[in-house]
């Protein structure tokens, strides 16, 4: 069967099919709104992003179900950024005529299974012919209780900041692929499937442990400089202290100038947050419980804006602060 013979609306029914309710839905996908709970006190976050073919991914270096497992985790990982549950996901899809049907069926299993991971449910979207590149839009809606999310704003001088995982993993494996060479199951892996860091997200706002939280999809640099905007704060990066896994690290060792790929080479995941120092103990305890490594690689300052790197020469130089601008 071709996509042409199934049609829009066959299609969505083909997808329907595969969802499984979750709580607090009362109707989901095929009507004109999903109509939905959220848990008492809590407070809704919705997030939103678009994955263009060609910018955002190539598909001859990712298979589509990875891909579709890839839409649904970057997008919650926005909620883990707030200390939040993602509980509902619309999907929106353009994709020309001729685009095989097997593999839509492949970019949906894969999305459906994260689903069923992230404990989130499909419950809308739409689907469009486009002229030119697949074109992949993901709406995530989440919830966290009124007093306990993490915004951006919030790092005070005094705060260390703390990562998760590691870093410049998925750069890594782009940068292999671009000059022609093949990265090793782990670099490929963090680079076409990254895992979102639900878990440690909630478990740090649970805690009321991060003063400023957000997710690294820009890249350490730029995205603890949102922090520092919404702060009206400075920072100071070790480049020692970087978390840098072992796949990485025998590139590096090649090419020292690749730790650039560890401060700003983007879609990591993991989660950047700040904390008071009297809350520092409490990161055991959580480390322990999602096992992950969080590691410290810096401290906030007062210097307003202010972002500086020391690196391993014991030498400070302001970077630039990187990451993917698709307007630069």
């Amino acid at each position: 069967m071709k996509l042409k013979d199934l049609g829009e609306f066959g299609f969505i029914e083909r997808i329907k099919q595969g969802v499984t309710g979750g709580q607090g839905i009362h109707l989901g996908i095929g009507d004109d709104c999903a109509v939905l709970d959220l848990p008492p006190g809590h407070v809704l976050l919705t997030t939103t992003d678009m994955l263009v073919e060609d910018i955002h991914f190539r598909r001859d270096w990712t298979d589509l179900e990875n891909l579709g497992r890839k839409s649904v985790s970057i997008n919650v990982s926005d909620v883990a950024a707030m200390g939040g549950q993602p509980r509902h996901l619309y999907l929106s899809l353009g994709f020309p005529k001729d685009f095989p049907l097997e593999g839509l069926d492949s970019f949906i299993k894969g999305f459906l299974e994260a689903c069923k991971d992230y404990e989130v449910t499909l419950v809308g979207g739409d689907t469009c012919s486009s002229p030119g590149p697949f074109v992949i839009s993901v709406t995530v809606e989440g919830s966290v209780a009124k007093n306990d999310y993490v915004a951006r704003r919030g790092a005070q001088p005094g705060d260390i900041i703390y990562v998760s995982g590691t870093l410049g993993d998925s750069a890594m494996a782009l940068h292999l692929l671009q000059n022609g060479r093949s990265p090793d199951s782990f670099l490929i892996d963090r680079h076409i499937n990254p895992q979102a860091r639900t878990f440690l997200g909630a478990a740090l706002a649970a805690a009321h442990v991060p003063s400023a939280m957000i997710d690294l999809s820009d890249g350490l640099l730029a995205d603890l400089g949102h922090i520092l905007e919404c702060s009206a704060a400075g920072a100071l990066v070790e480049e020692t202290l970087l978390p840098l896994s072992p796949s990485f690290r025998i590139e590096h060792e090649k090419a020292p100038e690749l730790i650039r790929l560890a401060l700003a080479g983007g879609e990591d995941y993991e989660l950047l947050f700040t904390v008071p120092p009297a809350k520092e103990d409490l990161l055991t305890g959580i480390s322990q419980t999602t096992a992950l490594p969080l590691t410290r690689v810096g401290r906030i300052t007062g210097e307003n804006l202010k972002l500086e790197v020391r690196d391993a020469n014991g030498v400070l130089y302001t970077p630039s602060r990187g990451g993917f601008n698709h307007f630069r």
